[in-house]
């Protein structure tokens, strides 16, 4: 099958930081640091041709025709029935889905929710409105929701004992301006990934990018979830060699 040859040609090497399993409060969680001035981190939701990459092998191959290579990848933010985003997305500097700020159900509209972006090098997780009101022109970015902890606190509405417990996974940027990705490797509340974020991996601001279909790539490690169709992905990306 060519995506899985394509899987397995397009890596050389781990990236530089990569991932390392952490426990905290009793909850195993898969926890991935990339700095942003010296890796290369990129928004995904669509071949050149229009149609979504829908999984991590479609946009393997089509990193690999760019002679780039996939160093590591998450699913990116919720999505439509058609995998196009939800809210903000950002590629190239260009906006292609607006920004939602409108009431609405599920946890997208579960505010504050919020952007994760890049822009020269930078990274940064800020609520919806705080983004908007800062008026930044980054060159990638993803809406979510709910975010996990604004400015060191706690989303307003988790609750401590809730039993609502999922495969997780979320976004922050802690204080040496580290890109911090992490999944849970085991059902949790929004509640204790919260706390997780703030206490133990000092990010400030964290964001939630999705449940049940949460997906991590490690290609160095052999791993490529492919569980379920994906929208936006976040993509760490290396250059193949001449």
């Amino acid at each position: 099958m060519l995506w899985a040859v394509s899987a397995g040609a397009a890596y050389s090497a781990p990236p530089a930081g990569g991932c390392t399993d952490e426990t905290f409060s009793g909850t195993s969680y898969r926890v991935c640091r990339f700095d942003p001035s010296k890796q290369t981190i990129r928004i995904y939701d669509r071949a050149p041709g229009g149609e979504p990459f829908g999984g991590f092998y479609p946009l393997v191959t089509q990193l690999w025709a760019e002679r780039h290579t996939l160093l590591f990848a998450t699913n990116g933010g919720m999505y439509e029935s058609d995998l196009s985003p939800v809210g903000l997305f950002v590629s190239n500097g260009m906006i292609r889905t607006p920004a939602r700020t409108e009431d609405g159900w599920g946890n997208f509209f579960l505010k504050p929710n919020g952007v994760f972006y890049l822009k020269d090098g930078k990274a940064g997780v800020l609520e919806t409105q705080n983004y908007l009101t800062k008026s930044i022109e980054p060159d990638y970015a993803t809406q979510s929701g709910p975010m996990l902890v604004i400015d060191g606190a706690i989303h307003p509405k988790f609750l401590a004992e809730s039993d609502s417990l999922k495969i997780r996974n979320g976004v922050g940027v802690d204080r040496n301006q580290k890109v911090v990705f992490v999944m849970s490797n085991q059902p949790v509340r929004f509640y204790d990934m919260a706390v997780f974020f703030r206490d133990s991996l000092d990010t400030p601001n964290a964001l939630f990018l999705d449940g049940t279909i949460s997906s991590l790539a490690e290609p160095a490690q052999g791993r490529i979830d492919h569980a379920h169709p994906l929208g936006p992905i976040i993509a760490v990306i290396g250059t193949v060699p001449n």
